[in-house]
């Protein structure tokens, strides 16, 4: 699976997260990547987006190296001719380009679609906005969380609107495109012929809302902050306290996950109650739920009370840091190790996590 993409030729014209997410993933399943960086100004602005405790002499920081993975990159000018005819050289024998140039840009510096098609019919290109592509917005992560409802929704009423810690809607567009650009390769075995994709971060944050918005649309519910509660479910998002104060989140979606939960708390007396007796009174009295369970899991320690919860299928988990996440042994394969290109040692977390088996 690693190499089935051996064959393709990708050349990357895009910069930050989204259109580079896009790239490592054909880089990942074998493909050639060639990453084309503006030496103008010093390569792609996220080699300089550095941690404090990184290398301030290093020609690329942790964030580029998130997504930057086995390319081979080509610094150059576009707007000089010598070094634009090069690129274009690569260009001609592509079979995919991925760009996310600013409205206008692409066309000043000859590298739209309309042109390069002239010159490679058969062509693939992948290109990511912000707002559309006729928008000349400037788009980050952050101001699409904004517009598109999410930080409204994220955090808690006394918190304010918080921002997801990871640049989500640049990840998700980076999914749509990957598909749009799969489904386009498709197409391409049967008619032999190259297509634009393109994807804007707006539409596919508004996409991403999914049960939310239908809650809006059909239900006239405005989701409101709820920290990490669920609107719909109940007791869902709860954060509980144990004995050894380990924090565990519960994700009850039934009542018979309810009905092992009591018995598992000894709290059988809840399953007799009106107002817990299905999901719905659950939502409607959640807060009486909670302050009644938070009770229960002060008596027990973390890791007996996990155990019980796998064996009897309850959903839930011990909340972890990042740095505990990337340290289970469940994860340990996940994680790669690179030695010379980002000048030292670097690790990642792999993008392409699917398995075909045949």
């Amino acid at each position: 699976m690693d190499s089935i993409f051996k064959n393709l030729k990708v050349v990357e014209l895009a910069s930050v997260l989204a259109g580079p997410a896009v790239g490592m993933f054909f880089s990942e399943l074998g493909a050639k990547v060639i990453k084309v960086e503006n030496k103008s100004i010093n390569g792609d602005v996220t080699r300089t987006w550095k941690l404090p405790t990184e290398n301030p002499k290093s020609k690329s920081s942790a964030y580029y190296a998130s997504v930057n993975w086995n390319k081979k990159t080509v610094f150059t000018d576009l707007k000089n001719a010598k070094e634009k005819t090069k690129i274009l050289s690569l260009i001609k024998n592509a079979d995919i380009v991925i760009s996310n140039y600013k409205k206008g840009d692409d066309k000043k510096l000859g590298m739209d679609y309309e042109s390069i098609k002239k010159i490679n019919p058969k062509l693939i290109y992948a290109q990511i906005s912000g707002f559309g592509e006729d928008s000349s917005r400037t788009a980050f992560d952050i101001v699409l969380q904004a517009e598109t409802g999410f930080m409204y929704m994220n955090g808690n009423k006394e918190s304010g609107p918080i921002k997801m810690p990871v640049a989500l809607i640049d990840i998700l567009a980076a999914h749509q495109l990957k598909e749009g650009v799969l489904v386009a390769l498709l197409k391409k075995t049967k008619t032999g012929k190259g297509c634009k994709v393109s994807v804007s971060l707006y539409d596919s944050a508004i996409a991403s809302l999914a049960n939310q918005a239908t809650n809006w649309l059909m239900a006239k519910h405005n989701p409101e902050p709820l920290g990490s509660l669920h609107p719909n479910i109940a007791p869902y998002g709860e954060i509980f306290i144990t004995l050894d104060k380990k924090q565990i989140v519960l994700a009850i979606g039934n009542n018979r996950q309810f009905k092992e939960l009591c018995l598992i708390l000894k709290k059988e007396a809840l399953l007799k109650n009106a107002i817990f007796s299905d999901n719905r009174n659950r939502v409607k009295h959640r807060t009486k739920l909670f302050e009644i369970l938070k009770i229960e899991f002060k008596k027990h320690n973390s890791k007996s009370l996990m155990n019980k919860f796998i064996e009897k299928d309850i959903p839930s988990a011990i909340i972890k840091s990042v740095k505990d996440a990337l340290n289970d042994k469940q994860a340990k394969p996940l994680l790669l190790k690179e030695n010379d290109q980002f000048n030292g040692k670097s690790m990642r977390v792999k993008s392409s996590v699917f398995n075909i088996t045949y």
